[in-house]
């Protein structure tokens, strides 16, 4: 707790004479959201430690600037797993870092999404109060979760102190198939197999093929993978691959050219885009390279009911993301200003107005 004081003391200087800060845990993500001035550094990277953790009960309570492979490296002795998979992206990923910035990984579509695993929070707010919302089992958690709020707003919200997070047991078995497929049919073929009583845990498609985890019990992965067919990956290789995509190692993010991410509803034919893409979360996240026009990129993604993000790359001093209706916009100044009344956390990391 002394570590919470001594953050506290930071933000309400902070916010008593206007100072912005740039709140900063293993930098891991760094390259994420807009490009902002630089400003007093609020780093978090040694408020860490575990707090509370309740195999049986399935929740877990950590500092934010835990490393993320000290989170994983307990669960994993204990048999279990966070079940959004999240990305590192560098060996000094934290827990906060991840949900500010709201990533999920390749589980995300059929275990859930990083926001769907928080079950409370205690955070900073930009007056520097000590906030606490949620709890740390789900019967906790009634009515509008303000602590979801966080999850992805870039610590333009508060400063996450400490999460309490869902966790669930590793599955016995994990099998990986490839099947040689035209974009079209993957995509109906991953929409197909997502409203079927399967074991699904991550698909992707690379242009030519597709591949597809399953995990559970022995005897559930079994009878899929005779239901499904397809070439069997060796499971190391197949371990290699799920983490390559994860983590952005994969061929297809290779290079330095932007790296464009769009969300559309999963039934969307393949988009009419120049270039390759990769399509994953069975045809909910479509990831494309190249310098774009961001306004059609984003009218396209919009009209197939998502967003487009420039997730890398590229000019990061205009707006990065998907820009809001004139409501939504609204509400979000209506919450900057309710929990960062001088806008003094992370300004401009997430849109320009703040």
């Amino acid at each position: 707790m002394d570590q919470s004081r001594t953050l506290q003391a930071i933000v309400q200087e902070a916010h008593a004479r206007s100072r912005p800060l740039a709140i900063r845990g293993g930098g891991s993500k760094a390259f994420y959201g807009r490009r902002t001035p630089e400003c007093d550094r609020l780093d978090l990277s040694g408020h860490q430690g575990i707090t509370d953790y309740a195999p049986n009960e399935l929740f877990i309570t950590l500092r934010a600037g835990t490393p993320l492979q000290t989170l994983e490296a307990q669960l994993a002795e204990a048999g279990q797993m966070l079940p959004f998979e999240p990305p590192h992206f560098g060996p000094a990923a934290t827990i906060g870092g991840t949900l500010a910035c709201g990533f999920s990984g390749p589980r995300r579509p059929y275990a859930g999404s990083a926001r769907d695993t928080v079950l409370g929070m205690r955070i900073l707010n930009g007056q520097g109060e000590i906030l606490r919302f949620g709890g740390q089992v789900m019967k906790n958690v009634a009515g509008y979760d303000v602590s979801r709020l966080m999850v992805g707003a870039l610590g333009t919200l508060g400063v996450l102190l400490e999460v309490s997070l869902k966790v669930l047991p590793r599955p016995d078995n994990t099998v990986t198939l490839v099947q040689p497929m035209d974009p079209a049919t993957a995509v109906q073929r991953m929409n197909h197999w997502a409203g079927q009583p399967l074991p699904l845990s991550a698909t992707v498609y690379d242009g030519k093929h597709l591949y597809i985890r399953l995990s559970g019990t022995g005897s559930a992965v079994r009878a899929a993978q005779t239901r499904m067919s397809g070439e069997r990956l060796p499971d190391a290789e197949a371990a290699a691959f799920w983490v390559s995509l994860r983590e952005q190692r994969h061929v297809f993010f290779q290079g330095d050219t932007p790296l464009w991410r769009l969300a559309v509803a999963p039934a969307t034919p393949p988009l009419p885009l120049v270039g390759r893409t990769l399509i994953e979360w069975g045809g909910g996240q479509r990831w494309l390279r190249g310098a774009r026009d961001a306004m059609a990129l984003r009218q396209l993604a919009a009209e197939h009911g998502g967003h487009a993000t420039l997730f890398r790359g590229g000019d990061r001093r205009g707006e990065v993301f998907h820009l809001l209706t004139p409501p939504l916009l609204a509400i979000q100044q209506r919450l900057k200003t309710a929990f960062d009344p001088r806008a003094i956390l992370n300004p401009g990391r997430f849109y320009v107005a703040f």
